[in-house]
């Protein structure tokens, strides 16, 4: 039977990301938990499947032993991972709902099965090493359904539901779930879904009919559970909707603000270069400041022409390229003084720049800016922000 166990948020959050590691008081992503926590709930009263909480790449970015908790305190059932280093984190946090993973090797299986984690398999060989690996019991099988990425090939599908099924009568494997993974699952009007969808419904009948009986069958991830129709699922998957990425525009609330605060504060006149190549040169004489974060953290070097950060109520743009360490802002003429809070991007409630617009200035996408966020800035826990 799997208990959710919740430790309390001082012993559990403290011990996720030590100070040791950090630049703390240079920058840190504050991440919100109760935005987790109502995500996850809009979700669920939205969708009437179990929710797996995809807490993959540390939570993208957003540190998955205290997101799965706050997941898991919200209702999600699942917890979803790409790796077994990030299943067996959570296993040693205290997690005990039942956990998936879909990227592992042959050294990791032992492990995986001595906490019980369920394994994703898309071929007879990779179901003959689980089959040979003592103590992993559960497995979700995964068909290909169009993404063309992992999962069994349609041609192979019947030689792997009865192989499993042939294990699973001898008791050597149980097949808890079927499932596949969207192409555009991002896209409102479904209809590539749709069609993955009906390409999952005739697997899972072929599975059938080789004797299997799956606990779950699952194919949405956020935005899928949204705008595809799939009352014979039983699980969505939710990963960059738990984060408050809003695909969809439903008023999902973002859940981690990115801070810093100006290092240093000077004066440059007109013609005056700033940062590596002289890419940008004063047209006035300005002030600027020295904000000490920069792309070994995450920041976009990409985005430097175009970015703004803000600092006392402005929006202060980016200006020259972006450091490994570092990056410089024009104040203009307004009165700032070392120490300055900096709101690098935030829910964009107080006019701060999103991950969405970073994401846009880059070229890329939320996730990926999340993701980014690296290992040198702390991350702190707190409720209830706005």
């Amino acid at each position: 039977m799997y208990l959710a166990q919740v430790d309390s948020p001082d012993t559990a959050y403290s011990q996720h990301r030590p100070a040791s590691r950090g630049i703390a008081g240079l920058a840190e992503a504050v991440v919100d938990l109760s935005a987790v926590r109502e995500n996850v709930r809009s979700f669920r009263k939205r969708v009437p499947q179990q929710l797996m909480a995809v807490v993959k790449a540390d939570a993208f970015g957003h540190g998955a032993v205290p997101v799965a908790r706050a997941a898991v305190e919200a209702g999600a059932t699942w917890l979803g991972v790409a790796r077994a280093d990030e299943a067996l984190q959570l296993r040693a946090a205290g997690l005990q709902v039942p956990i998936l993973t879909w990227l592992y090797d042959a050294t990791e299986l032992m492990l995986l099965g001595d906490v019980d984690v369920d394994v994703s398999v898309s071929t007879v060989s990779e179901l003959h090493r689980v089959v040979s690996t003592p103590n992993v019991h559960s497995v979700h099988l995964k068909l290909d359904t169009g993404l063309h990425r992992a999962g069994s090939a349609p041609d192979q599908w019947i030689e792997l539901t009865r192989t499993a099924a042939h294990y699973e009568a001898l008791g050597a494997v149980t097949v808890r779930g079927i499932w596949s993974h969207l192409s555009h699952g991002s896209s409102a009007d479904a209809v590539q879904s749709r069609r993955q969808l009906q390409f999952l419904r005739a697997g899972v009948g072929l599975a059938r009919r080789a004797g299997l009986r799956p606990g779950v069958v699952h194919l949405a991830n956020s935005a899928g559970a949204l705008t595809l129709d799939a009352p014979d699922t039983d699980l969505v998957r939710v990963g960059a909707g738990l984060y408050g990425i809003d695909e969809l525009g439903i008023g999902l609330r973002p859940a981690m603000r990115l801070v810093s605060k100006l290092a240093q504060v000077r004066r440059i006149r007109a013609g005056e270069g700033v940062s590596y190549g002289h890419d940008f040169v004063a047209a006035r004489d300005t002030t600027i400041g020295l904000v000490p974060i920069g792309y070994a953290d995450g920041i976009p070097r990409v985005a430097g022409r175009r970015a703004s950060v803000l600092c006392h109520g402005v929006r202060m743009p980016v200006i020259g390229r972006v450091a490994m360490d570092q990056f410089v802002v024009d104040a203009g003429e307004l009165a700032v003084e070392p120490g300055a809070p900096v709101t690098i991007f935030g829910p964009g409630t107080s006019g701060e720049p999103t991950a969405a617009d970073w994401a846009g200035w880059a070229g890329t996408i939320p996730h990926e800016i999340y993701c980014g966020i690296g290992n040198r800035v702390p991350r702190r826990y707190e409720e209830g922000l706005r």
